[in-house]
């Protein structure tokens, strides 16, 4: 009977022992990501949220008209919303790594740990890039309320499930090969240019369509497209494609980071 009172008290402390884990790492990646102080971490939001209004202005300038809907800005921030929530993630959880690399010579200290304390910070950044977005819509009278609200919060989780799920895969490789931080960070670029933020993918002509529709932030795109208008992507989503890939790539991260985790700690 001791012995089965003991072992929920132990696993309660070791639960409360990894959350001081976490918190610690986060609070350390706040002060020090930009100029050693906490108020830097604002940069974490202003950043990705000047991102977003630069590209929506150079649409609104260029006076193009949506491929869909009335509202050029909308159209263009319905995909660079997922798209900016799956590449931040994927992104910073690996670049978070790098930089708090001296960490893991404490044994308290995992890889995993580093990795969801960076994943939760960069989910609260997003979250708070979207609620800003969708403040600064209300200030110019923007229509900007999807029209199925649970479909859009179902998109915007699949981009921080797939943008978490890359992540740990990169945070793992850029372990064993640093350059992968540069090859990854640039590879952004193609996404971008085939995730179809800009234009309707289900609109291109084939093979195009075909080849892009194993996009999985494409996927994405569309997922949160189909929210606001009525009969979007009907012929090409995939919502299922999206979650395997966001699942799929998560269980490689954590597989990879089980089976090289001595000889990444080796290397540090």
């Amino acid at each position: 009977m001791p012995i089965s009172n003991a072992e929920p008290s132990e696993l309660r402390e070791a639960l409360r022992r990894q959350g001081r884990v976490l918190f610690a790492v986060m609070l350390r990646n706040i002060r020090t990501r930009f100029f050693g102080h906490g108020l830097g971490y604002l940069i974490a939001i202003g950043w990705p949220l000047a991102h977003t209004l630069i590209l929506l202005l150079i649409f609104a300038f260029s006076n193009r008209a949506p491929p869909v809907g009335e509202s050029g800005a909308l159209f263009l921030a319905t995909g660079a919303v997922p798209f900016m929530t799956f590449s931040y993630l994927s992104r910073f959880m690996m670049m978070s790594l790098m930089a708090t690399r001296p960490l893991l010579s404490f044994p308290e200290v995992k890889m995993l740990d580093v990795l969801f304390a960076s994943a939760a910070l960069e989910l609260l950044a997003s979250c708070c890039v979207t609620i800003l977005l969708l403040v600064c819509a209300w200030i110019y009278d923007i229509p900007s309320m999807p029209r199925d609200i649970v479909e859009a919060a179902y998109a915007f989780g699949a981009a921080a499930l797939l943008g978490m799920g890359f992540g740990l895969m990169n945070g793992v490789i850029v372990m064993a090969m640093p350059f992968w931080m540069t090859f990854y960070s640039l590879s952004m670029i193609l996404f971008w240019l085939t995730s179809g933020v800009p234009y309707v993918a289900d609109a291109l002509p084939e093979p195009l369509r075909t080849m892009i529709s194993y996009h999985p932030v494409a996927m994405l795109v569309e997922w949160m497209r189909s929210a606001y208008y009525e009969g979007y992507g009907v012929g090409l989503l995939d919502r299922s494609y999206v979650l395997k890939w966001g699942v799929g790539s998560a269980f490689l991260g954590l597989a990879l980071e089980r089976g090289m985790r001595g000889h990444l700690l080796a290397l540090r």
